[in-house]
């Protein structure tokens, strides 16, 4: 018998709402988020990669319950986080950790690395004294830094080093789970493969549990292994990482993959161009959302919405015609 996944993600919806006139009254909602199911299971990485604005970082964010879901469910550990008091809350914290995209604003700059690192110790009572400060040396020296650095600030440090920090500050307190937010999306591209492994690293020695948010579907592939497809605030394509790209089910899928350059001047890919732009959503099509950029539709699409279903054991695709995509 399996045991129950660490995260189990149900129907998950944000709607923000869309506010005009002097008494701010709500003319509609932009739905970020709209209905999105997944399980996560311990020591697994899930990518969730996607073109800009189809909210996988507001997925992260709302499975942490740092922003508040409109309705849902997000059972981590098997204890609904949903609708948790504050209180209760705060003291999940610890299970849970996230690394923000952004290592230049996600750091306080009056604060040294090691009080960085100290704060996130001694607020969950975890050592004081010489043992936090143990502890402080030994977080450096698994991001990569020395035990030296603690007593430097944030402005000292490049954006690579930065990373580490932030890297490190969720490790402080023993997490099972991370939200890595786009972590190698600010840096330099001879940085980038740094960071990736330095994570893979830290999850295989830990036993850490990612979802790895981003853009980057080369970056996706070398860390992840499954990979959740978003497409305007839904799930379009959920799959092993191998089989994702070896065999995608999805035409949206299909067109990602097509733009990622191929290390080799003598081989060409057969690139797929989306047409137009992505819609808006708060405004979004009707049927499946990716039929008004779609080389592939038909009037069905547009007239009803595509189930998430299973076309392959572990592979799952919302596509109407996702067997003529397999054919492809």
């Amino acid at each position: 018998m399996s045991s129950a996944p660490l995260l189990e993600v149900r129907d998950l919806k944000k709607y923000f709402p869309i506010r005009k006139g002097l008494l701010s009254r709500t003319v509609g909602h932009v739905k970020a988020l709209d209905g999105i199911s997944f399980d996560v299971s311990a020591g697994e990485v899930l990518g969730l990669v996607g073109e800009s604005g189809c909210g996988k970082t507001t997925a992260g964010r709302c499975i942490l319950q740092l922003t508040e879901p409109t309705s849902g469910s997000v059972r981590f550990e098997g204890r609904e986080l949903v609708g948790l008091p504050r209180r209760e809350l705060r003291s999940l914290r610890q299970r849970m950790q996230i690394v923000f995209q952004d290592p230049y604003s996600s750091l306080n700059p009056r604060l040294t690395v090691g009080s960085i690192l100290r704060e996130a110790i001694t607020t969950h009572k975890l050592a004081s004294g010489r043992a936090a400060d143990e502890r402080v040396a030994d977080l450096l020296a698994k991001v990569g830094l020395s035990p030296s650095h603690a007593a430097r600030y944030p402005h000292e440090f490049s954006g690579g080093q930065r990373q580490r920090i932030g890297i490190a500050r969720a490790l402080a307190v023993n997490p099972r789970l991370i939200v890595a937010d786009e972590p190698v999306s600010a840096l330099d591209v001879s940085i980038q493969a740094q960071v990736v492994n330095l994570l893979r690293d830290l999850q295989r020695e830990l036993g850490l549990t990612y979802i790895f948010v981003a853009h980057d579907l080369s970056v996706v592939k070398h860390i992840s292994d499954r990979v959740a497809v978003m497409y305007l605030g839904t799930i379009a394509e959920l799959a092993g990482s191998a089989e994702l790209y070896a065999n995608p089910r999805h035409p949206y899928t299909v067109s990602l993959l097509s733009a990622i350059p191929i290390p080799d001047p003598d081989r060409r890919r057969n690139r797929i161009v989306l047409r137009g732009d992505v819609p808006s959503p708060a405004n979004p099509p009707s049927g499946c959302r990716f039929h008004t950029r779609c080389y592939m539709a038909q009037p069905l699409c547009s007239e009803q919405v595509p189930l998430l279903r299973e076309v392959a054991p572990g592979h799952w695709s919302a596509c109407h015609f996702t067997e003529a995509v397999a054919g492809k």
